[in-house]
């Protein structure tokens, strides 16, 4: 074998392994979820408490309640989280909407936030459904008084929750059109597209939605592109929020006054 050929065979087979390794190892660079969090609810949240929601997969996920302070206008706001944290990062968000007069849940996936499971796009959407289903059914809640908001890889999960089954209107926060297109424009040198397990088909979903759908973006976000987040918005014949130099885990898009008003349009 010449000592070209032995080279091509090397590099051949290196790319192979690394390929392999990326296959393998793919969902802990797509899911970073955070621990059990070190405080209850009812230490952070006014009236806040725990939610035991049942996936039909039988698992059992934690999640908060955060009531409405009067004057309560008798809508509740499902969060779906992005891809990293937990429950407890989202409580500037639950604080903020309930002093708008709305009722917060904040759900964690599979493997988030100490719970049970590993996450991955049908995990993730199957939580979702779980969560809609206590809501709705457990507890009574009328589905026309349910509005989504879902964060960067959780609106692509509150995109498909919201095409299949009924809520009030959905809320998109720092929405891509797919992951591969986030993950192409992160590892340009990655055959991603091919590679990717979790597809998480945001702009081929969107259009489909019965409700009413807002999106926001960031002006300057570095993880997904506001021009994504535009294509979304298009797809969903909405007008985008855009935030003029917000990043992806600024607090004005996690928290701020664009995101809340967005929030609350939509509850009506």
């Amino acid at each position: 074998m010449g000592t070209a050929l032995r080279l091509a065979v090397g590099v051949l087979v290196v790319a192979v392994v690394l390929v392999g390794l990326l296959w393998a190892v793919q969902r802990r660079l797509v899911f970073l979820p955070g621990g059990s969090p070190s405080v209850g609810p009812e230490q952070v949240l006014a009236g806040g408490t725990r939610l035991a929601v049942p996936t039909d997969d039988g698992l059992v996920l934690e999640a908060w309640h955060a009531p409405a302070a009067a004057p309560a206008r008798g809508i509740t706001v499902l969060v779906l989280p992005g891809n990293a944290g937990s429950r407890a990062d989202r409580v500037p968000l639950a604080r903020v909407l309930t002093a708008e007069g709305l009722d917060v849940v904040l759900l964690d996936y599979r493997g988030y936030g100490g719970n049970p499971g590993s996450p991955s796009e049908e995990g993730l959407a199957s939580d979702a459904l779980a969560a809609h289903r206590h809501l709705t059914v457990d507890r009574g809640l009328d589905a026309r008084r349910l509005v989504v908001f879902g964060e960067s890889v959780g609106a692509a999960v509150a995109t498909r929750l919201a095409r299949e089954r009924p809520v009030r209107a959905v809320v998109l926060r720092s929405p891509f059109t797919e992951l591969a297109d986030v993950a192409a424009r992160l590892y340009p040198f990655l055959p991603v597209r091919v590679l990717l397990r979790d597809r998480f088909p945001v702009l081929g979903t969107v259009s489909s939605v019965p409700a009413p759908v807002t999106v926001v973006a960031g002006g300057a976000d570095e993880i997904v592109p506001v021009e994504q987040s535009r294509a979304v918005a298009a797809a969903a014949r909405s007008t985008p929020v855009e935030v003029p130099g917000a990043r992806h885990n600024d607090p004005e898009l996690g928290h701020g006054p664009a995101v809340v008003d967005a929030v609350v349009r939509a509850a009506g």
